[in-house]
């Protein structure tokens, strides 16, 4: 399997750390040191994932020489549907006028790792001949503020002091989301091309760590006790994740360069998830990576969960750092958790 094209789009004009301080206690410092974060993107109403997934699909098209048409199947990746049902991925195809199968994946920031598994068999089967991978996400529905005029600037003063506490309280996973999509355009390669191996894994007894708990089929009735609670946002133990991060991840990108038969050395670029800068330097403490091999976007465009890898690709591809016969390899992890890397040639 080889990539014919790669798209991206981030919604919007870039928020800096500088404007979450209006509406919570925190700091451009606070934030740069825990996450390595200053800028994000935020959707406006009425750009949900399907929205900027289909306008990153029409630009990897675009950069293939394709039209919609040419598609066979969609994988749509997203933690943050346009709906609880029916999936994104069936609104995409919608945006795009066509009708292929379209799937869509809920491993979270894990999920591209899983498409390229999922791909590679679609290829191989000659049930598609060319796949588009859509990653798209649009946290900012679930951001625990209400005074988005402050947040950008078109308003001055400060919120209730009740907003004020209660954006203080989830400033822990807030800080580090930001929206955005990535589309890549798969289709049959040359022998020596693509996936060459996977290490990937999924353990839901630490599914409690990072959830949204209420809202859905576990516990169906908002209660007010419920949104009092603000159980209908997302709960993050991020001690936790950090540790399954940098403990998992190396173990999963050893495994899988020891299936590709290539030395750890040998591999061109690690494109890593990108949740959290520290993350990713204990990683390459860990295992003794160049960091100029690690690329990162963190700083401008914070985590943008299932997106991060694609948007990564799309930006490299873009400037040229991405050339043909280089060896990759994908790490992320994510909630489930679902975690795992893979050994890629493109």
């Amino acid at each position: 399997m080889r990539i014919i094209g790669t798209g991206h789009v981030l919604p919007g004009a870039p928020v800096h750390n500088d404007a979450l301080s209006r509406v919570m206690d925190t700091n451009d410092e606070w934030i740069r040191q825990r996450t390595g974060i200053t800028t994000r993107h935020f959707a406006a109403p009425g750009e949900p994932p399907s929205v900027l997934g289909a306008e990153a699909s029409r630009r990897a098209l675009g950069q293939a020489g394709l039209e919609p048409k040419d598609v066979d199947y969609v994988l749509f990746n997203t933690m943050t549907p346009d709906h609880m049902f029916p999936g994104s991925g069936a609104l995409l195809t919608a945006a795009l006028g066509i009708t292929c199968p379209a799937l869509d994946l809920r491993t979270q920031c894990a999920a591209f790792l899983f498409s390229l598994q999922v791909t590679a068999g679609l290829l191989a089967t000659g049930a598609a001949k060319r796949v588009l991978v859509v990653s798209a996400e649009t946290h900012a529905g679930f951001m625990p503020w209400e005074d988005w005029d402050i947040v950008r600037g078109e308003r001055e003063g400060k919120p209730s002091p009740e907003a004020w506490e209660r954006a203080t309280r989830h400033r822990g996973w807030s800080i580090i989301f930001g929206d955005g999509a990535g589309a890549v355009l798969f289709e049959r390669g040359s022998e020596g091309q693509g996936l060459v191996s996977m290490d990937l894994a999924t353990d839901g007894r630490y599914a409690p760590e990072l959830l949204i708990k209420s809202g859905f089929s576990a516990q169906p009735y908002l209660s007010k006790e419920a949104l009092a609670a603000d159980e209908h946002l997302p709960f993050m133990d991020g001690k936790e994740v950090f540790k399954h991060a940098v403990t998992k991840l190396p173990k999963s990108v050893i495994a899988a360069c020891r299936a590709a038969g290539v030395a750890i050395g040998d591999v061109d670029w690690f494109l890593a998830h990108q949740a959290n800068q520290r993350i990713n330097d204990a990683i390459v403490d860990r295992l003794k990576i160049d960091p100029a091999r690690v690329p990162s976007n963190i700083e401008r465009i914070g985590n943008t969960s299932a997106a991060t890898i694609p948007i990564l690709l799309s930006e490299m591809r873009a400037d040229g750092r991405l050339k043909p016969g280089q060896t990759l390899c994908f790490l992320a992890l994510g909630a489930g958790l679902h975690w795992g890397a893979a050994v890629f040639r493109t």
